[in-house]
């Protein structure tokens, strides 16, 4: 057979609709499980565990019409900080994620926080379960999402300067970035603002609403993902030991039920994590 023969042979077979070239990429699976751990768990720049690491968790159910649910779940140590009880955090969430054009998609959904075993709440701490709605709309790497709280309080925040009001409604406002820098590395950016509503500043203690920011970097090593990141707020007012007397950061917590060794949740971190999704 001369090689003009051969080439129309080849031209045929592939002209065969039983003839299949190359593989297509098979869907995601609807179940997934994630687990990692992290450095330090930083919720929108606050530690939740004084500065300790986590272990974390989660699986997520994708259904084909673009619903989905999931549960999520943490170590923490912020509500014992707080004067409560209780060490760990489950998130509980479900939602809709559909795509308007092929880079523009978006996402509504329900989440709700939860703290089991928080215990007999203190003067300072109200109920921290927390339940939010969210809207966000994603760009090629870029997105924006906005988060507001449903619930009377927000993660165990009163309002008012006599601690009297409900902070229904706090918010938070983000802008986050993941951009593909190939061979498995991604560059990550983050910024974001709290708003927790009614609280404000009185001289014992500044205002708890406050902005925060992320740059880092994550590798997918082909078993998991590392990252390393630096996470900073600009929460106002001082901490140390023994507690300010005045002009106290609203993120100036304690390790326990005695209030000792007061640290500042929101200052600048370094970040290591590493989480695997299968």
């Amino acid at each position: 057979m001369n090689k003009k023969m051969i080439a129309l042979a080849v031209a045929g077979a592939v002209a065969l609709p039983g003839v299949v070239m190359a593989e297509e990429a098979a869907p995601p699976p609807p179940l997934t499980f994630n687990v990692g751990v992290v450095s330090d768990y930083l919720f929108r720049g606050i530690s939740q565990t004084h500065g300790n690491p986590a272990l974390q968790g989660g699986v997520d159910y994708a259904f084909s019409n673009g619903l989905y649910v999931g549960a999520w779940a943490s170590n923490i140590n912020w509500v014992k900080d707080f004067l409560g009880s209780g060490s760990t955090e489950i998130d509980v969430y479900g939602g809709y994620k559909g795509a308007i054009t092929e880079d523009l998609g978006y996402d509504v959904g329900y989440i709700t926080y939860n703290y089991p075993g928080k215990g007999s709440a203190s003067a300072l701490l109200a109920n921290p379960n927390t339940q939010e709605v969210y809207v966000g709309l994603s760009y090629k790497w870029l997105s924006a999402k906005y988060s507001h709280a449903t619930s009377s309080h927000f993660v165990g925040w009163y309002g008012g300067s006599a601690l009297d009001q409900n902070t229904r409604g706090s918010n938070y406002l983000e802008l986050n970035a993941n951009y593909d820098m190939g061979d498995g590395w991604t560059l990550i950016g983050h910024v974001g603002h709290q708003k927790v509503k009614n609280s404000v500043s009185i001289p014992a203690i500044y205002d708890a609403s406050y902005s925060d920011w992320k740059i880092g970097v994550s590798k997918d090593v082909g078993f998991g993902v590392i990252g390393l990141a630096y996470s900073d707020t600009n929460a106002s007012g001082s901490c140390g030991n023994p507690f300010p007397a005045a002009g106290a950061s609203s993120y100036c917590w304690g390790t326990d039920k005695s209030s000792q060794n007061y640290k500042d949740v929101a200052k600048g971190v370094a970040l290591l994590s590493f989480t695997k999704t299968f």
